[in-house]
């Protein structure tokens, strides 16, 4: 078998097959088997990350890290060694965090590329499946149409209207239309027309090819280099708290120059002495680990999307999740369940009930006219073959495999009688592949008789416009009354069912290519189907939960306007009576969509280039827009929305390409559930915030004010610098897996420019500050004054600032609701974790000996323990004090 050759253009159809030693019903397990140890799987290599070594040491190239390490070596030249060590170990768990983090998210996204992994639509052994794309082995049969991604190179043997965007490969900005004639063996890449290549994208037809290049042999695995880059996890929040460390860091060794000068000059401060307190002030009031924490708690959130079938494909639409105002969702398989069934049929001897469970090909039709069953078995005829999909059971049920509405008329069709063998003695012989330019489908198909007979199924009104006629008793022809069948489907489509017409045309043996002229005449209408496709019950709940939300949901359909208006009812849409269609939408100014898109939450009827403009105008309105798609022609529109989010199982990879978000479910109730999840993380991140620059305004604050009074410290460099360590890679880092707070689905959505440090945060901080002060100053003071040694007064200062600390954790927990309640006092696992390694830690240096001699501590007595946790008790009060205060006098002002 030649799978390796160049030259697979030029060689015609005749010769592809006995090259690759294959045939059209596929190749068989064996086959597969062999090709797929001499080829491998089809995928380019992963690029080769940076080693571990590597990427801990990058962990140290930062100004911030900078200054530290400094620090320490000066401490350490100045005799201080305990001192120099505690500040490495500040620096090196901050590494390690930021290590460990790093290889944490690389895992992620690995894991986020494989949920994404494109799938192929092949035909092996005569039976249509998907399987993964890296599977595809040469001589495979690939199945192609509009929004699919080519998998692997591919020479084409049948073509429809086949278009291919190959910008990707050949810079060609143009789709290019595909035929299956060979072309000159000299002919460029751009030129290779019989030629399908690997991650070049479907926009229009359909198609079939052999696979003849696959991996590093396609044509993309030969400059494939570009495509190893690993997705870097950073986002614009990230950046924005790293610029701001910078500036903090800035102002702080200004401040730390100022008083290292004035100290020793105007205070008379020993230099050894006000230096150690001035490195232990800088690295108390430098955030360091700051931007490592946020990143964590958005890698978190990312795990957790992923956990609710809602994949990140952009780590910033975690943050733009959170502020979504508008939801723009399609209705099939998203509010829906995607399992279309047929219901009802109308045909001119009168109106059926199609009864039975799903995609099963088993069920009764109830109607009037038991004489009708000559036009049934005419419209299953039609419902059959006019279908490209297959019915497949698995695990004791019954699965489509391509579209669910043509999986419902294969099962109508066994349902009006048609039998096996009347199925196959048609054969397909050309088809006309459904399009929304004209809205229909049709084949050509002939039987062993010599007869032919052209197949389409559509929209009613278009196929009503095509026909000229309709089948009578006995297979007679009538004139069509095309009033009669227009009021029939507004009728059918007022009950939520999806209505689709079904005509036939007789034609002959010689007649073997099918063209749009060949429908100018002699049509004839079959009758009606109806379909329903019922709201998830999942999805009605998350449409009720978005809108205690304040998060207006728009459904955007191509339904009919009363199947549509009729679904959003079901679903629990606003203003579900009200609904705009594309020809309506055509002919408004922006002004006049502007002022009605506030009041319309159902448009119908529409294309993808609505879909655009309905995201511009709500964008213009000021509103943060997340609009679902799946076709290749919704990419504009997902990339337009502050929130593209695709289908992943019925999205095509053109859509997936252009979105944040891919849901593995298609499940509306997995866009709320992914709301849920961004507004959290958003909530976590002003919580790491909210506790960290307070705490560290604090540890700071009781430096600079003992060196402005001329105050012994209360606190020394060593113990600062310890509490710093042990409390910043710990509690801080606990906020990162908080649970969602109880009003988060009813609070309105936050502004699109909402700053995180915000003036209340601001108060937060200098409120934080001199309480942190006061209560060390004070606990300080009551040892002096009861006559305590200094190191034991230190002793207990040290303790009170990380009880003031762990307190004011649990403080920070609820920012919107009261924090004394039992699910604040209960926690999460990883919050006590923390609480109890603090806890553990802060027993060790006070009470071990070694640990002592170190950081000059002396064991407390209980009486002095349970003081420490009552100024820890009374933070919590006040700081809930003034929350409950602060939230009242907003509630009044309002």
């Amino acid at each position: 078998m030649g799978a390796d050759m160049d030259n697979w253009h030029q060689l015609n159809v005749e010769q592809l097959w006995q090259q690759l030693d294959s045939e059209q019903q596929g190749l068989a397990p064996s086959q597969v088997d062999q090709r797929l140890q001499q080829y491998g799987p089809n995928q380019l290599p992963q690029a080769k990350g940076k080693p571990a070594w590597q990427r801990f040491m990058l962990q140290f190239h930062n100004i911030l890290i900078y200054v530290l390490l400094v620090s320490s070596v000066i401490t350490f030249w100045l005799g201080h060694v305990a001192d120099s060590l505690v500040i490495l170990a500040v620096v090196l768990v901050n590494a390690l965090v930021g290590f460990i983090q790093e290889g944490k998210a690389e895992q992620a996204m690995q894991s986020i590329r494989q949920l994404l992994a494109p799938k192929a639509a092949v035909i092996r052994a005569g039976i249509r499946q998907h399987i993964q794309a890296s599977q595809l082995v040469p001589g495979d049969v690939v199945l192609l149409e509009a929004g699919d991604k080519v998998p692997a190179d591919l020479r084409l043997f049948r073509c429809h209207g086949l278009q291919i965007q190959e910008a990707a490969l050949t810079g060609e900005s143009v789709p290019v239309e595909k035929q299956t004639q060979a072309v000159d063996a000299m002919a460029a890449l751009g030129d290779r027309t019989c030629m399908a290549f690997s991650g070049t994208l479907v926009t229009n037809g359909q198609g079939a090819g052999l696979v003849v290049a696959t991996g590093q042999q396609s044509e993309i695995g030969k400059i494939s280099g570009l495509l190893r880059d690993v997705t870097q996890i950073t986002t614009p929040l990230v950046e924005q708290m790293g610029v701001f460390a910078k500036w903090l860091t800035l102002v702080i060794l200004m401040l730390a120059a100022a008083l290292l000068i004035s100290g020793v000059t105007l205070m008379g401060y020993e230099l050894q002495t006000l230096f150690l307190n001035i490195v232990a002030l800088s690295v108390a009031a430098i955030p360091e680990g700051l931007p490592a924490v946020l990143t964590i708690t958005l890698a978190i959130g990312v795990q957790r999307m992923a956990k609710r079938n809602a994949i990140v494909r952009r780590l910033p639409s975690i943050e733009t999740l959170g502020c979504v105002s508008v939801i723009c969702t399609d209705k099939t398989g998203t509010l829906t369940r995607n399992e279309m069934m047929v219901v009802s049929t109308a045909v001119s001897a009168g109106d059926y009930q199609v009864e039975g469970e799903g995609y099963e090909p088993f069920g009764r039709l109830q109607g009037p006219n038991a004489a009708a069953s000559d036009e049934l078995l005419a419209i299953g005829l039609a419902a059959q073959l006019c279908n490209d999909a297959t019915l497949v059971k698995a695990d004791e049920q019954w699965l489509v495999q391509g579209d669910p509405m043509e999986g419902a008329l294969l099962a109508f069709a066994a349902k009006s009688g048609l039998t096996e063998a009347q199925h196959k003695a048609w054969t397909r012989s050309d088809l006309i592949p459904f399009d929304s330019a004209h809205r229909f489908m049709a084949t050509l198909n002939h039987d062993h008789q010599g007869h032919g007979l052209i197949l389409l199924k559509g929209a009613p009104e278009k196929i009503l416009s095509l026909c000229q006629w309709q089948r009578g008793p006995d297979n007679t022809q009538q004139p069509l009354a095309q009033s009669y069948w227009h009021d029939k489907a507004d009728r059918l489509a007022a009950q939520g069912q999806r209505v689709l017409a079904l005509a036939q045309k007789n034609t002959h043996a010689q007649h073997l290519a099918l063209e749009l002229t060949d429908l100018d005449a002699d049509v004839v209408l079959l009758g009606l189907v109806g379909m329903i496709d019922p709201p998830r019950q999942d999805a009605i709940e998350a449409v009720h939960q978005c809108q205690q939300a304040g998060i207006r949901v728009k459904m955007i359909t191509g339904d009919h306007a009363k199947t549509a208006a009729a679904i959003a009812t079901q679903a629990g849409l606003k203003h579900a009576d009200k609904v705009l269609t594309g020809a309506q939408l055509e002919v408004m100014d922006q002004a006049t969509l502007a002022e009605q898109i506030l009041n319309v939450d159902v448009f119908a009827r529409t294309s993808p280039e609505h879909k655009l403009r309905l995201v511009m105008a709500l964008q213009e309105l000021g509103l943060v827009v997340s609009m679902t798609g799946d076709g290749v022609n919704d990419a504009p529109a997902l990339k337009r929305a502050d929130a593209g989010i695709a289908m992943g199982c019925k999205g095509s990879e053109a859509a997936k390409e252009a979105s944040d978000l891919v849901l593995a479910d298609d499940n509306f109730a997995s866009i709320a559930a992914a709301v849920r999840e961004g507004r959290t993380v958003y909530d976590n991140i002003k919580k790491v915030i909210s506790w960290t620059l307070p705490t560290n305004g604090g540890e700071a604050g009781i430096i600079v004010l003992a060196l402005l009074l001329g105050m012994t410290q209360p606190i020394t460099a060593i113990q600062i610098l310890w509490v710093n360590l042990i409390t910043a890679v710990t509690l801080g880092i606990a906020l990162a897996f908080e649970p969602s707070e109880a009003n988060l689905m009813t609070r309105p959505p936050r502004p699109r420019n909402a700053p995180l440090i915000s003036g209340e945060l601001a108060w937060q901080i200098i409120l934080v500050t001199l309480l942190f002060i006061c209560g060390v100053f004070g606990v300080s003071y009551y040892g002096t004054n009861l006559g305590y040694e200094a190191e034991l007064t230190r002793t207990l200062a040290v303790n009170t600032l990380v009880v003031m600390e762990i307190f004011q954790l649990f403080f920070i927990r609820n920012l919107y609701n009261t924090s004394l309640n039992w699910q604040i006092i209960k926690a999460t696992p990883m919050v006590w974790a923390m609480v109890i390694t603090v806890v553990l830690a802060q027993l060790a240096i006070t009470f071990m000996p070694p640990l002592q001699k170190v950081f000059g501590t002396r064991d407390i007595s209980w009486q002095d323990g349970l003081l420490i946790l009552g100024v820890g008790i009374l933070l919590f009060i006040l700081l809930e004090a003034e929350k409950q205060l602060r939230h009242c006098l907003l509630h009044k002002a309002r």
